[in-house]
């Protein structure tokens, strides 16, 4: 996705690709949680929008560092995160999800009803723009290339977290609990720790789309685009470092391109997510694999 930006002079599709990665690490984030720990969030977004809000507030209002806004915003994600995961984590399958989508439309109601500090329905605006070692990242492509390194540095830590031992024990938390307790790993530690790290990373993630988009407002965070998060992982494989990123990919690109079936996008998130659990098991991810793996053998 980066190299194809690289080549994509017009602006609007530019941004398409700047929306993009930023979904791609928000749904690979939750790939971490779903696809190898089994921890079924449905309130992501606010971990996003916790962030997003966390450095507009502080720059737009009261003229913060942005850099500074970025680590508050990670240590307020943190901290809610360990003071929600502890509890909901004990939780298992819908019961978790349900604990998770609370927490979520809460956040959300709080960006709405907190006007006097979020702007609420109408959003906060005013957000400055940030810089990079002394470059102002005031154009489409002057912010495509930062985030293209930023996404680099995702993926680079991604495949470290994939061939790590932490990788590995999720993994086998996500099989079997009980059997992995009784090999002496510490599940509530480990599933907690993964919890707030990747809250962590989502909170970040929030913060620059802040700065790029100048603006933010509550529906940005809602628990649509939690489900949509959920769709990019599940559609692009779970499990996979790529999942998430090719999932966000295509069903980023779809509602942009076809502006007409834009009334009909959580109909068709509902299909597409319907018909990956049927039919195709591990995503597009795992599909081109199969695909891929006929291909040599027929060579």
């Amino acid at each position: 996705m980066f190299w194809v930006g690289m080549y994509v002079k017009n602006e609007y599709y530019l941004s398409l690709v700047i929306y993009i990665l930023f979904n791609a690490i928000n749904a690979s984030c939750l790939n971490v949680l779903l696809g190898y720990a089994g921890i079924i969030s449905l309130g992501q977004a606010a971990f996003f929008g916790i962030g997003a809000y966390s450095s507009g507030i502080l720059t737009a209002t009261y003229g913060i560092n942005p850099y500074l806004t970025i680590i508050i915003g990670v240590i307020l994600s943190a901290v809610i995160a360990l003071i929600i995961g502890y509890p909901a984590l004990k939780l298992h399958g819908h019961y978790l999800a349900m604990a998770t989508l609370g927490f979520g439309m809460i956040v959300y109601i709080c960006f709405n009803e907190m006007d006097f500090l979020t702007g609420g329905p109408s959003g906060l605006t005013g957000i400055p723009d940030m810089s990079f070692f002394g470059f102002l990242l005031d154009d489409e492509y002057k912010f495509f290339v930062f985030m293209g390194a930023v996404y680099m540095l995702f993926l680079f830590l991604m495949e470290m977290f994939d061939k790590s031992f932490l990788s590995y024990k999720l993994r086998f938390i996500h099989e079997s609990e009980n059997a992995s307790s009784s090999y002496g790993i510490d599940v509530a530690k480990t599933k907690l720790t993964t919890f707030v790290v990747v809250a962590c990373i989502t909170s970040i993630n929030g913060s620059l789309f802040a700065f790029y988009s100048n603006f933010v407002s509550p529906v940005s965070f809602s628990f649509h685009y939690s489900v949509e998060m959920l769709v990019m992982a599940v559609f692009g494989g779970l499990g996979s470092i790529t999942g998430g990123t090719i999932g966000a990919a295509i069903l980023t690109s779809i509602p942009e391109i076809f502006a007409e079936i834009e009334d009909f996008e959580v109909v068709i998130y509902g299909v597409i997510l319907a018909v990956t659990i049927l039919f195709l098991d591990g995503g597009i991810a795992k599909l081109c694999r199969r695909l891929a793996g006929k291909y040599v053998k027929s060579e």
